[in-house]
């Protein structure tokens, strides 16, 4: 007998999808969206046609085969090599730091390569955080009350990948790791009376970090009126704005946008969602919220099913490195947070961040199939609970 979930209605047997394969539906559905803007997109982009499409395309061939690789890789084997997986990632973080190793791009010193071929760093160190907290707030899990193991210990390890990344100057993704990182302090069970203070100490240290950096404190003054300073400060907001407002609710159709055409910077990565709300309207980009929705409450019903913490806390912290960066871009593309650079996942350009997808999206399929097959999954009782 199938051990997928069932639910009796109205004398009825209905089958309960797979959170995960609903999640990796989602993903495919926004990666050809990503790739049917990039192909709309590509007849004006100076660098030639097709020039970002067919890099987009190697990238979701990367992406599969580091999901593959990920599927098949043992979980709790390679728990034993969390340290020095974090160890490596710190030392590359440090090294795109340093003059003629680390690339430097628009004043950012994010990535490291050779020729064409770069990656950025910090993109993978945001799942080498989440690896590393799951190992040790699972290895430590008696201890989690204790300020020193429980609190002390594993703030120090995000601290390490986090200050580096700042010294990049890419505060966005140091934002979202330190987010993750509350979030499985939290939900590991430390002790509110730690977590709190932290969280007040870091939107200090944000402020404080706005304060005494000229450009940034202009592009946060500059929020604070947009149509004052579309010429200057908000001038990428305001034209994501716009094209909102062009596109309305149906679009002006496929290859129809005027924001591509240069008028909006960035358009085919960190802006990618303006140019769908020009191009194919309300609806559409209506839709790509609704799917990171639906990953967020797959995500949920998937990690119930969790049989020990150290694969709760890995899961649910993909679950979060997808949604909270899917929240972050939404809400500077329509004007709710500030501008900061943040990858709409699965659909913007770039490789670095599609292959930290694929490896996200790998981990969740392997921590189902495991669960499965060593018996450990309880997901008919759980999801008879729920709809009950």
């Amino acid at each position: 007998m199938s051990d997928q979930p069932k639910v009796r209605e109205k004398g009825a047997i209905r089958f309960l999808p797979d959170p995960v394969m609903v999640i990796v539906v989602c993903a495919i559905a926004l990666m050809f969206l990503g790739l049917t803007i990039l192909f709309s997109a590509s007849a004006s982009f100076k660098q030639g046609p097709y020039y970002y499409l067919n890099k987009q395309i190697g990238g979701v061939f990367g992406a599969l085969f580091l999901c593959v690789v990920m599927v098949r890789i043992n979980l709790d084997q390679l728990r034993k090599y969390a340290n020095l997986i974090a160890g490596i990632l710190i030392v590359m973080l440090i090294l795109v730091l340093i003059p003629h190793i680390g690339i430097s791009v628009n004043g950012s010193k994010r990535w490291l390569g050779y020729g064409p071929f770069r990656i950025q760093v910090s993109e993978f160190a945001k799942f080498g955080i989440v690896f590393w907290l799951s190992h040790y707030l699972a290895l430590y899990q008696t201890k989690i009350k204790d300020l020193k193991f429980g609190f002390v210990y594993p703030a120090c390890g995000i601290v390490l990948f986090a200050a580096p990344i700042i010294v990049e100057t890419d505060l966005g993704t140091t934002a979202l790791i330190i987010m993750v990182g509350a979030t499985l302090f939290f939900l590991a069970g430390a002790r509110w009376i730690y977590i709190l203070p932290s969280i007040l100490f870091v939107a200090l240290a944000f402020v404080l970090l706005v304060m005494h950096n000229p450009n940034r404190e202009r592009r946060i003054m500059a929020y604070m009126d947009v149509e004052g300073n579309k010429k200057a400060g908000t001038y990428q907001l305001y034209q994501s704005l716009a094209a909102f407002a062009v596109g309305g609710v149906s679009g002006e159709g496929l290859g129809q946008g005027r924001q591509q055409s240069n008028f909006l910077p960035e358009a085919h990565t960190d802006f990618i969602l303006a140019v769908v709300g020009e191009e194919l309207g309300l609806y559409y980009t209506g839709g790509i919220v609704a799917l990171f929705g639906i990953i967020f409450i797959a995500g949920y019903f998937h990690i119930r099913r969790a049989p020990n913490l150290f694969h709760y806390l890995l899961s649910t912290g993909c679950i979060l490195l997808i949604c909270y960066q899917a929240i972050s871009n939404i809400g500077v593309v329509t004007g709710v947070l500030p501008t900061k650079g943040m990858s709409l996942p699965f659909i913007s350009a770039g490789l670095s961040n599609l292959l930290l997808m694929g490896i996200l999206l790998g981990v969740l399929i392997n921590t189902a199939r495991t669960w499965r097959r060593t018996g450990l999954d309880d997901s008919k009782r759980q999801f008879q609970e729920v709809v009950a």
